[in-house]
């Protein structure tokens, strides 16, 4: 098997590509931009895949909402046209999407599954949420991966790091820090993530699936179990998302169900809070 990743070199992809079976070909921007159309034929010509999994994304939230075509060119129409194009060449496509496609259903507490309709809150949302209808549409056979608050060693580089960075290099700076109390979902570590997603791609499975860590948690427990496993007490606070004002709307509830992951015969990833302990065990180790 020849397997195409587009984003491989990033937070998700980094992790991804030494567990996928076969013969991995590695795709950068250079080779494939989805924000250019021009780009998609050629490089899936030179890379031969037998499956393509997109790992790229426009995925800057709060910039979208000043820049909707941008964040569709890349997340809506870009893989619009890769989906076709996989489909008329026999290429499976598998494509990563976000919890961001929900947010409506600020009253939910049971977590969401595949079959609960989608509301998203912001134009990234909105335009992940086009993506994964298009790369359904184009191909049965394509397979579409939700998931939610990634972190890796790897970071978040157009970001300027993950989550789990920023709250250890803030709080090593000294300053008080105030974090979102009424936003739950499930941070994802993206080793765990990466497994769930080559079992799905090893399984041939397709269709729409959730891959997350199990559990779930506010962004201020997350930063409160960062610090206590790291042994830090900083000057932690929290704050509602009325407070911040966000350009971009986050969903107030986005945890996502592994049911139907674990129904293909794929082991749920572990609980967030082994997965956090493991992520910061791991991160002395320097990413070669």
């Amino acid at each position: 098997m020849r397997i195409a990743v587009l984003g491989a070199a990033g937070q998700l992809g980094r992790d991804l590509a030494p567990r996928l079976p076969g013969e991995v070909v590695p795709l950068s921007r250079a080779d494939l931009d989805l924000a250019r159309p021009e780009t998609v034929a050629p490089a899936l010509a030179a890379a031969r895949p037998d499956v393509f999994v997109n790992c790229a994304a426009y995925n800057f939230v709060d910039k979208a909402e000043a820049e909707p075509e941008a964040a569709a060119a890349a997340n809506a129409w870009g893989v619009r046209l890769l989906a076709r194009a996989c489909a008329d060449s026999g290429v499976r496509l598998v494509h990563f999407s976000t919890d961001y496609v929900f947010g409506l259903d600020a009253a939910r507490t049971a977590p969401l599954t595949e079959d609960d309709p989608p509301g998203p809150l912001s134009v990234y949302g909105v335009s992940k949420l086009a993506g994964e209808y298009a790369a359904r549409a184009a191909s049965p056979g394509h397979l579409v991966v939700r998931t939610c608050g990634l972190y890796g060693r790897w970071g978040s580089g157009g970001k300027g790091g993950n989550f789990v960075e920023t709250m250890l290099r803030v709080a090593g700076q000294g300053k008080p820090l105030r974090v979102v109390v009424d936003q739950r979902c499930t941070p994802s570590y993206t080793v765990d993530v990466a497994e769930a997603a080559a079992g799905l791609i090893r399984a041939g499975a397709s269709g729409l699936y959730h891959v997350t860590n199990a559990g779930s948690c506010s962004w201020f427990e997350f930063a409160s179990e960062i610090f206590r496993l790291a042994g830090l007490k900083p000057d932690l606070g929290t704050v509602t998302s009325a407070e911040r004002k966000d350009p971009a709307r986050r969903p107030p509830f986005s945890v996502l169900s592994n049911a139907k992951l674990v129904a293909a015969g794929v082991p749920s990833p572990r609980p967030w809070p082994e997965a956090l302990a493991a992520y910061l065990a791991e991160r002395s180790v320097k990413p070669s």
